[in-house]
Formats: structure tokens, C-alpha cells, sequence
């Protein structure tokens, strides 16, 4: 199995892009001016966005990197995106539609040169379907498959999945799985799969071999043949997780 050098990593990979006020990154404000400290530029990938245009999408996340003095370029549309990427001082993904998001990277012919950059230490965010990317495939989705794309193949800057937005809410009457029943038919499927159930409001910092949950909430672990385990926030998390 392909194992990554993971020594250079530094990795924002959150569950979702807003704040229970519906602030646009204002959660994670602290981990992104550390992360992004030094950073004047930023490229951004828009392709997860399906109903919203990538150049609204853009504009957005540019006007909330502003509040932090950063500038945001985006890929789309752009005959230089491989270059774009090759020279960024950092990468952000954002989130949507993990299906449209993979198939567009796919024939932008930047899904290596993001695993390069990212790998080689260029910082990378991630929010909702950014984040699920940034795994060896891109399975523990939860979105429709709206597109194809090429394989499920995804970024693979880390060696667990991501399930975003977990929840174990279950309406009344509800007849279908719950989350944590389709993670185990993964897991099972998969056996030797690790997978992070992201709540709402938390987010996986990376920094080299290191992996930490922060964020409002603890999260949890799916793997085949032991129980569900909780995932404890601020604690050095590498050797469940990348053993």
C-alpha cells in the first residue's frame, strides 16, 4: 500500500465551512491565522460548487480571506491552473458536491500537483468536501453522485477517511441507515479503512506526523470488527489514526 511522506504536511481539514451564526469561517479563526501565517496569497479550487456559480463562490471566499489579509485567486477558468497550484504559497478547497469537486480536478489535471504541493508542505484547507478529498478516496462522502468521476481516487494527504458533518440524529419514524450504519457497511467493505466521523463545528489540524481534533465537539472512529470509538479533542491522534 502507498504510504505518503507525511513529515512536511500542514493540513486544515474541516467538517464545515460556517459557525452556528452562519459566519463564514469564523470558527476556526485561530488554527487559520496560524496556519496561514505569512501567507499573502491564496489559490482556490471552487469545483465542489453546483448551484452556486464558481465565481460567486470565489468571490466569497475571497471576501472572507480578506478580513485576514489574504488574496484569493481562483482555478477556474484559467489555462495556467497547473501552474497556479505548482506556485501557490497555499491551497484552499471548498466545499459542495464531493462528485463534481473530484470530477472537475480530474480533468483540470490538478489532482497530482495538489498532492505534491500539499505533501511537500504548501499549506492546504479544506472544508466539507475539501477535506473528504484530501483522503485516499473520496467513499465516506455523503453527497449525490451527480457526475462521474474518473476512480474515487482522491488526494490521499492523509491515510484515513472523512465522513463531514457526522451526525447521530435519527427523526422519528425514520426508516432508512442511520450515518453510523453506513459507515460500518464501508468499514466493513473496506476492513482495513479507518474512518473519522467530523461533527458539525470541529476540524482535523495536521502539522507533519501530527494529527489533532479541535473544534466544539469530540468525533469518532469507524473501523471493521471494533466497536465505534470517540475521538478526543486536543490530544495527539496519529498512531489510532496513521499507525
Amino acid at each position: 500500500m502507498y504510504t505518503p511522506d507525511t513529515s512536511r504536511r500542514n493540513l486544515l481539514l474541516l467538517s464545515n465551512s460556517r459557525d452556528e451564526a452562519g459566519r463564514f469561517l469564523q470558527h476556526t479563526r485561530d488554527d487559520l491565522s496560524d496556519q496561514f501565517a505569512g501567507v499573502c496569497n491564496i489559490v482556490f479550487v471552487p469545483f465542489a460548487g453546483v448551484t452556486i456559480s464558481w465565481d460567486a463562490y470565489a468571490n466569497h471566499v475571497a471576501e472572507a480571506m480578506k478580513e485576514i489579509g489574504i488574496v484569493v485567486q481562483s482555478v477556474h477558468g484559467r489555462s495556467d491552473a497547473v501552474s497556479m497550484v505548482r506556485d501557490a504559497e497555499a491551497i484552499a478547497v471548498g466545499g459542495g458536491n464531493t462528485f463534481h469537486l473530484l470530477a472537475n480536478v480530474q480533468r483540470a489535471g490538478l489532482l497530482d500537483v495538489i498532492r505534491e504541493r500539499a505533501l511537500a508542505g504548501t499549506p492546504y484547507l479544506g472544508w466539507s468536501a475539501g477535506s473528504v478529498i484530501a483522503c485516499p478516496t473520496m467513499q465516506t462522502t455523503n453527497d449525490m453522485p451527480i457526475t462521474e468521476p474518473d476512480s474515487f481516487r482522491a488526494l490521499g494527504l492523509v491515510q484515513f477517511q472523512i465522513n463531514a458533518h457526522f451526525t447521530d440524529a435519527h427523526p422519528l419514524g425514520f426508516q432508512g441507515e442511520t450515518r453510523r450504519q453506513r459507515l460500518a457497511e464501508f468499514v466493513t467493505a473496506n476492513a482495513s479503512a479507518r474512518v473519522v466521523g467530523l461533527p458539525e463545528g470541529t476540524w482535523l489540524r495536521v502539522a507533519g506526523a501530527s494529527v489533532e481534533l479541535h473544534g466544539q465537539h469530540d468525533a469518532v472512529l469507524f473501523r471493521a470488527g471494533v466497536p465505534d470509538t470517540p475521538i478526543a479533542r486536543n490530544v495527539e491522534l496519529s498512531g489510532l489514526l496513521e499507525p
